[in-house]
């Protein structure tokens, strides 16, 4: 049997979540492995959008000043009811918003982390815990073996680590997303804003990167079980070319002209805010953070920042347990009972932030993709009425210093 390398912190997962709680933990002189299942940074999505609250978190990392130059600041949106014409338009007012390139911020990040903080292709295929130490045991696809004091998944929806320590499954949406970039070498023209049309049951969404990029979205109803979602790049333009049938000639050579490579097409996840009410999200020392805690569907346009929040409150928590023997941080005292106590007091913190923008994502998604009942629809608007009347007080919030 392989003997298992000893390492203090581990996290899976290299993208946002990942990278991003490595990068904080090191912002704070503690060291940590980065397991990405990959062989390159994934930039699948295309692009992300940043609020003030995900501004707070990048500043806490260092990387605000860096990043804020590859996107403009967007002024406000207008939504679109396509069948009838209606418009109907909204400021950002004092909040911040931009929509950066998901590859900028990966490699960012990357870029902020010791060399060799990241290992690509190494995939987990198994996990269990050491009773007598309460540390992780991870078994990877080569057959090595690493032994963690702490290990922090940040994998995803299909999380392995979610899986281990219990988590509900994540639910299926009736939707599917297509995200996209175009590049218009002259300057595409758009308005600094978030442009959504409404369209039969479709949502289409375009934002401004900056003056010669743009990045869109279809919000796609997939109800035809037994037909396949597209997986190549070219596929996937032409169904959604279909769907955007009707709509403006600007949008359909936006479509046209978009970057392949930039093309993905996946079905729309969530975690069921009554889930996370309640509930045990650590085993031993072992816990979850980002989509493998929280996945909660796109309609607030708040995934990646509160990921961002996650990695700064979870390195925060453990900093306060951990004792550094060395300066370049080598060796780390951290028992597992410190380490258990540092994870309770980052889930304790993060609960009830969780739970509140869970719910109004999930409210928000019945409302624009899934058709609800009349019923159901009036739910719906009484609740996002009485607990998120102020529809922007999601952004505003502060994760507190590193």
């Amino acid at each position: 049997m392989a003997v298992a390398e000893e390492i203090d912190i581990v996290i899976v997962g290299g993208g946002i979540c990942g990278l991003a709680t490595a990068l904080a933990l090191h912002r704070k002189g503690i060291k940590s492995l980065v397991l990405e299942r990959c062989d390159t940074l994934r930039a699948t999505g295309s692009a992300i959008g940043i609020f003030t609250n995900g501004w707070f978190a990048l500043h806490q990392l260092g990387l605000d000043s860096s990043l804020r130059p590859t996107a403009i600041p967007l002024q406000g949106g207008v939504e679109v009811w396509a069948d009838t014409g209606v418009e109907r338009k909204f400021s950002m007012g004092e909040v911040e918003g931009r929509c950066i390139r998901r590859s900028d911020l990966l490699e960012a990040l990357a870029n902020a982390l010791p060399s060799e903080t990241i290992r690509f292709g190494c995939q987990v295929v198994s996990l269990n815990v050491e009773r007598s130490t309460s540390y992780a045991i991870l078994e990877l696809h080569d057959g090595s073996l690493i032994k963690a004091k702490v290990l922090i998944g940040c994998d995803g929806t299909n999380s392995v680590i979610a899986n281990y320590i219990g988590l509900k499954p994540t639910r299926l949406f009736s939707t599917c997303s297509i995200r996209g970039l175009t590049v218009y070498p002259n300057g595409h023209g758009f308005a600094a804003e978030f442009l959504r049309i409404r369209k039969d049951k479709n949502s289409f969404g375009i934002i401004p990167i900056d003056e010669k990029t743009v990045y869109w979205f279809v919000a796609l109803q997939w109800i035809q079980k037994d037909v396949e979602m597209p997986k190549d790049p070219a596929s996937i333009r032409l169904t959604t070319l279909d769907a955007a049938a009707g709509l403006s000639r600007d949008i359909v050579e936006m479509i046209e002209k978009s970057d392949l490579t930039s093309l993905s097409l996946t079905r729309l996840r969530y975690r069921a805010p009554w889930n996370l009410v309640s509930g045990n999200f650590r085993r031993e020392t072992v816990t979850v953070a980002g989509d493998a805690w929280h996945v909660m569907g796109p309609f607030l346009g708040q995934g990646g920042s509160a990921a961002l929040e996650d990695a700064v409150v979870l390195a925060r928590c453990l900093s306060k347990k951990v004792s550094i023997a060395d300066i370049n941080g080598s060796i780390m005292h951290l028992s597992a009972q410190k380490a258990m106590e540092a994870l309770d007091e980052y889930l304790k913190e993060r609960r009830q932030r969780v739970v509140l923008l869970s719910t109004q994502t999930y409210l928000t998604g019945l409302l624009l993709v899934e058709d609800p009942s009349f019923l159901l629809r009036f739910f719906c608007i009484i609740m996002l009425f009485v607990f998120f009347r102020d529809q922007l007080n999601h952004t505003r919030y502060n994760c507190g210093e590193l």
